[in-house]
C-alpha cells in the first residue's frame, strides 16, 4: 500500500537528505517538499497526504504549532536537532521523532510504523462514500457514482450519474474526504472523479457529456495520475 507524503523544513540539506530516504523505501510516494509550514497549511488546504515529515524550529509557525492546528488525518514524523521537544511531540500524538542527523536505518524503522498503521486503517476500513448535508438531511453519496464537484464560492454542486445537489461546504474541505487515488482537483472550481473521464487533453476532460477545465496549476498533478490508471 503506497503512502503519500511530504516534507516540511526550512533546511534544503535536510530536505535533500530526506528526499534521497524516501527514494529508497518503495511505499513511499513523495508529494512535495516546503520550507515552511505556512507553504504546506496551503497545500493541504487542496490536498490531502498519508505522511507529514516535519521539522519543529521553523519561522512564522514552529512544528509543534503546526500540527496542533493542523485540520488533517495525516500522520507526523517530527524531524528536529533538538532533543528536547521530543515529550511535546509525542503528546501531539506523532508516530515518532527522529533527531538529526538520523541514519537511514532509523528513518525506515520509523516510516515502517506509518506503513502498518495506514495498512491496517485501509484494509480493515474501506469507505466508498461520505454524507453531505442536503435540505437539512444527511444525503450518502457513493463515489463511483460521482462525477464531479463544481465550487460555487460558499457552496458546491455535487454532480452525480443521475442528479445534482448543491451543499454548503467548500472544495478545500470535500477533497480530503475523498481517495486520492480517485479524486482529483484540476482547477479552483473543479474537483473530478479520474474513473469518469471520458476523453481528455491538456486544456480539459470530458465528464458526463461536459468539458471541464484543466487549469495549469493542476495540470501536472493531474497527468501524473493518469499515467497510474
Amino acid at each position: 500500500m503506497t503512502q503519500t507524503c511530504i516534507i516540511i523544513d526550512d533546511e534544503k540539506t535536510a530536505r535533500n537528505i530526506i528526499k534521497t530516504y524516501i527514494a529508497d523505501v518503495s511505499f513511499l510516494e513523495l508529494k512535495g517538499e516546503f520550507k515552511n509550514a505556512i507553504e504546506a497549511l496551503e497545500y493541504l488546504q487542496d490536498y490531502s497526504v498519508d505522511l507529514l515529515f516535519l521539522d519543529i524550529e521553523m519561522p512564522k509557525l514552529s512544528g509543534l504549532n503546526f500540527a496542533k492546528i493542523l485540520d488533517s488525518d495525516s500522520q507526523v514524523i517530527f524531524t528536529t536537532a533538538h532533543r528536547e521537544f521530543a515529550l511535546d511531540g509525542f503528546e501531539l500524538n506523532a508516530i515518532d521523532y527522529l533527531l538529526k542527523p538520523f541514519s537511514f536505518d532509523r528513518f525506515l524503522k520509523a516510516v515502517q510504523k506509518t506503513h502498518v498503521k495506514t495498512q491496517i486503517t485501509k484494509d480493515d476500513n474501506p469507505i466508498d462514500y461520505m454524507f453531505v448535508k442536503v435540505n437539512k438531511q444527511m444525503l450518502k453519496i457513493d463515489f463511483d457514482v460521482l462525477l464531479y464537484i463544481e465550487g460555487l464560492s460558499n457552496y458546491v454542486k455535487i454532480r452525480t450519474h443521475e442528479n445534482s445537489f448543491v451543499v454548503y461546504d467548500k472544495l478545500s474541505a470535500l477533497i480530503k474526504k475523498l481517495p486520492a487515488n480517485q479524486f482529483i482537483r484540476i482547477h479552483k472550481s473543479y474537483i473530478i472523479n479520474v474513473s469518469q473521464i471520458k476523453l481528455y487533453t491538456k486544456e480539459f476532460v470530458e465528464i458526463g457529456g461536459r468539458h471541464i477545465p484543466v487549469s495549469s496549476t493542476y495540470r501536472a498533478s493531474l497527468m501524473a495520475l493518469l499515467e497510474k490508471h
